[in-house]
């Protein structure tokens, strides 16, 4: 049975959401955590294990050096501060997918503490999002319940892929800012280069910690934690639906059962699945098979020199220094690499504006029309900025640039612009008596439209020349255009 709870808007504004996430972040390690089992994704299922992430009698686990390395970065890029003395535990219980009976983690020596993460909301004002750890740890392997009839199914490829868990505080108010905190956390992990952030694959998951209490108190309600989402937006659904089912609850006269509850994003609900644990549920233990790791001063500046730079000093160089807006500026830094390629083309033409259009705009519909990245982009940085300044000296148009010149360059990507432009015979037609030609054929087909505009409704004036250019079949110069239309009209 299925129940669908509404809630008066009146009721919200009587209670306060309290949030936290728990974002699990699987590194791009070439290796596991603790073993040299390979870690690359859609291998045939368990062919990447080995008596140590199986945890057999007698094998020793060893550190992964780049793994700490990435999460040293993570720390670094969001402010926390790093323990210089790493200890693990063996966080105990027993599940299908868990080969050892347990799970080599972090408990009382995150490799992190504090931190902060600023979020954009959507009034555009920011807020900052307290962080209380990020700790390393290992992942589980994965129970598959869809591919037999009868048993669930486990594959151990995933278990021991080292993860680092990032823990917020619970400064988190609603779904929306939730939405934010994970979409920048993602945005981060892509530019450190530490994971690929697809959800879908389960590379980057997040678990909600969400709880209600009535406005202006100071005692948290019962906390419910909430999985298996398995995309930016169901996390915010999963939050929304949540809080409005422990409000109607809470007013029917009921109470909040701490317990873990899943996703169901078809049905947009939350669903319970089993008693929330305690922390001495685990059992936790010091792991005796691992020495601690000690992060040095030389450590830290060699990992702090590898660091790039992040989505807030490009957002800040993007409309300082170029003049973008801030609209611009947040579309281009949503994605490292096309920050990047449009960095390069910015040291070769400075029309920014121009240069973000084609980014934003003419080469991502290309990418997204060909399932492809911007790191396959076919085309240098200096070939679009060649296309910019043809448009820019009145050579081309912009339509025969993106229409026509654009499309032959990416079939012919070791041919240059102007060649293909001369090859074509695209450049823009500035003969006025071609032009005003064309003008008085289309002023001649809409006389109806003549009398408007010449009874006020200037903003005809597009109409009339969009129909020239099209008759021109793009070619002919704009601005002589314009005035030849205006002139005649006036």
């Amino acid at each position: 049975m299925r129940f669908i709870f509404v809630v008066s808007m009146d009721f919200h504004k009587d209670f306060e959401a309290v949030i936290g996430l728990e974002i699990h972040i699987q590194l791009q390690t070439l290796s596991k955590a603790f073993s040299g089992d390979s870690t690359e994704y859609g291998g045939m299922p368990n062919t990447q294990v080995s008596p140590i992430s199986l945890g057999h009698p007698g094998a020793l686990p060893m550190h992964n050096h780049g793994a700490i390395e990435m999460s040293m970065k993570m720390g670094i890029a969001l402010n926390c501060d790093i323990t210089r003395v790493n200890r693990y535990s063996r966080k105990n219980y027993f599940y299908a997918d868990l080969p050892k009976g347990y799970q080599i983690t972090q408990f009382d020596t995150p490799l992190c503490t504090s931190g902060v993460v600023p979020i954009k909301l959507k009034d555009g004002t920011e807020k900052s999002i307290r962080l209380t750890r990020i700790h390393m740890e290992e992942d589980t392997g994965k129970s598959m319940h869809d591919q037999d009839m009868y048993d669930t199914l486990v594959d151990y490829n995933r278990a021991g892929t080292p993860l680092i868990e990032v823990v917020s505080e619970p400064d988190i108010k609603s779904g929306d800012e939730a939405y934010a905190f994970v979409t920048e956390i993602r945005r981060l992990v892509r530019y450190l280069d530490i994971c690929d952030g697809n959800m879908e694959e389960g590379s980057l998951r997040c678990d909600a910690n969400i709880s209600v209490m009535p406005k202006g108190s100071k005692t948290f309600g019962t906390k419910v934690e909430v999985k298996n989402m398995n995309s930016i937006s169901n996390v915010k659904r999963a939050i929304d639906f949540e809080i409005q089912r422990q409000i109607e609850l809470i007013l029917a006269g009921g109470k909040v059962d701490g317990e873990t509850r899943g996703f169901n994003g078809l049905a947009g609900t939350t669903f319970s699945m089993r008693k929330k644990e305690a922390v001495n549920d685990y059992r936790y233990f010091p792991e005796p098979d691992l020495p601690p790791t000690l992060v040095t001063d030389e450590m830290l500046a060699e990992v702090k020199s590898k660091m790039p730079e992040l989505p807030r000093v490009l957002y800040d160089r993007f409309t300082k220094t170029y003049g973008l807006s801030e609209y611009d500026a947040s579309v281009l830094v949503d994605d490292k690499y096309s920050a990047l390629y449009f960095e390069k083309m910015a040291t070769l033409c400075h029309n920014y504006k121009a240069i973000s259009n084609w980014v934003t705009v003419t080469i991502r519909g290309y990418l997204n029309e060909n399932a492809l990245t911007i790191q396959e982009f076919p085309l240098e940085p200096e070939q679009i900025t060649e296309i910019i300044s043809l448009i820019d000296s009145g050579t081309i148009t912009h339509s025969i640039a993106s229409q026509k010149l654009f499309p032959e360059l990416i079939k012919h990507p070791t041919k240059g612009a102007k060649t293909l432009v001369e090859e074509l015979n695209l450049s823009t037609n500035s003969d006025s008596s071609f032009i005003e030609e064309l003008v008085d054929q289309v002023l001649a087909e809409f006389p109806e439209k003549v009398q408007e505009y010449q009874s006020g409704k200037k903003g005809l004036l597009g109409m009339f020349v969009g129909e020239v250019m099209k008759r021109s079949k793009g070619k002919a110069d704009p601005k002589i255009t314009n005035q030849l239309v205006a002139n005649k009209l006036g």
